[in-house]
Protein backbone atom coordinates (compact mmCIF):
# COMPACT_ATOMS: atom_id res chain seq x y z
CA UNK A 1 0.00 0.00 0.00
CA UNK A 2 1.21 3.46 -1.16
CA UNK A 3 0.42 6.65 1.44
CA UNK A 4 0.68 10.33 -0.17
CA UNK A 5 2.88 11.76 2.77
CA UNK A 6 2.24 15.13 0.80
CA UNK A 7 -1.83 15.25 1.98
CA UNK A 8 -1.83 15.61 6.48
CA UNK A 9 -4.30 13.10 6.06
CA UNK A 10 -6.69 11.00 4.05
CA UNK A 11 -9.78 8.67 4.49
CA UNK A 12 -10.38 6.52 1.78
CA UNK A 13 -11.66 2.83 0.62
CA UNK A 14 -9.31 0.90 -1.39
CA UNK A 15 -9.93 -2.87 -2.34
CA UNK A 16 -7.24 -5.61 -0.26
CA UNK A 17 -4.74 -6.87 -3.08
CA UNK A 18 -4.99 -10.30 -2.02
CA UNK A 19 -8.98 -10.94 -1.56
CA UNK A 20 -10.24 -7.80 -3.55
CA UNK A 21 -12.86 -7.28 -0.24
CA UNK A 22 -12.86 -3.22 0.42
CA UNK A 23 -10.76 -1.19 3.28
CA UNK A 24 -11.43 1.84 4.97
CA UNK A 25 -7.88 3.22 5.18
CA UNK A 26 -7.27 6.32 7.30
CA UNK A 27 -4.31 7.74 8.10
CA UNK A 28 -2.26 11.40 9.26
CA UNK A 29 0.82 12.72 8.43
CA UNK A 30 3.13 15.11 10.71
CA UNK A 31 6.93 16.32 9.82
CA UNK A 32 6.46 14.28 6.83
CA UNK A 33 6.12 11.02 8.74
CA UNK A 34 2.85 8.80 8.91
CA UNK A 35 1.99 9.65 12.74
CA UNK A 36 -1.62 7.48 12.45
CA UNK A 37 -2.74 4.43 10.76
CA UNK A 38 -5.54 2.34 10.56
CA UNK A 39 -7.35 -0.02 7.74
CA UNK A 40 -10.19 -1.99 8.28
CA UNK A 41 -12.86 -3.59 6.58
CA UNK A 42 -15.81 -2.17 4.75
CA UNK A 43 -18.89 -4.20 5.97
Amino acid sequence: MVLDTSVRGQIYVEDCEVCCHPIEVRYTVEDDAVSNFEARPVE
